[in-house]
This record gives structure tokens, sequence and C-alpha cells, in this order.
């Protein structure tokens, strides 16, 4: 598991994405398009075509970091606009690389009515 600072922001960059980009690739689109400065610390999160798979570029003050996900059934639930980005929460990523709807999760457990 990969320790991700509570206090790091979360770009989604919306749309899709070529998958076939590594980190400088990526690295360029977050500064050409989303404006954004790609080794500040932030994550950046992309999603292809098809959208079963992400990939996240993150500078960690140390180097580069990229990491795929694919998911074996379903795919990642994403924002509709184009050309555009979205700010999520660290806990927020926790939910959509699980594949749970992560604008409106749902508790598994119902609060008991009081008598």
């Amino acid at each position: 598991m990969i320790a991700i600072p509570g206090n790091v922001r979360v770009w989604l960059a919306t749309g899709h994405t070529d998958m076939r980009r590594g980190f400088p690739g990526l690295a360029r689109l977050v500064q050409e398009s989303l404006k954004r400065d790609p080794h500040a610390g932030d994550l950046y999160v992309f999603r292809g075509r098809r959208g079963d798979l992400v990939k996240i570029i993150w500078h960690d003050g140390q180097g580069a970091c990229l990491f795929t996900k694919r998911l074996e059934r379903g795919r990642f639930l994403w924002p509709s606009l184009a050309g555009g980005v979205v700010t999520i929460s660290v806990a927020q990523l926790s939910y959509l690389l699980s594949g749970i709807d992560w604008r409106m999760p749902q508790a598994t457990w119902r609060p008991q009515a009081s008598g």
C-alpha cells in the first residue's frame, strides 16, 4: 500500500485520455490543458476511453510516480464534462479506485429506530 498524505489535492482530468502516455506525456497534459504544475505534489487522475483503466501521476518530492489500475469488471465512474478538471478528496479517490460511486457512497448499515 502506498501512503498518500491526507493534505494532497486530487484532480480528475475529465473526458478520456490516451492511456499509451507515461508520466512525461501526462505531465504535459497537466501543464497545457489543466494549467497546473505536475511537480507540485498533487495527484492527477486520468481515465481511458473504455473506462476500465485509470492512470495517476504524482510527484512525491523525491521523484515522479505513475500508478495504473484496471478494473476486471465494470468501469470507473467519471464526470461527464469534457476537457476540464474536477477536484475530489483522497477518501473519494479511494472509493473511485474501489469501483464505488465516489459522488454518493452509501453506508452498508442502517441506524436503528429510536423507541
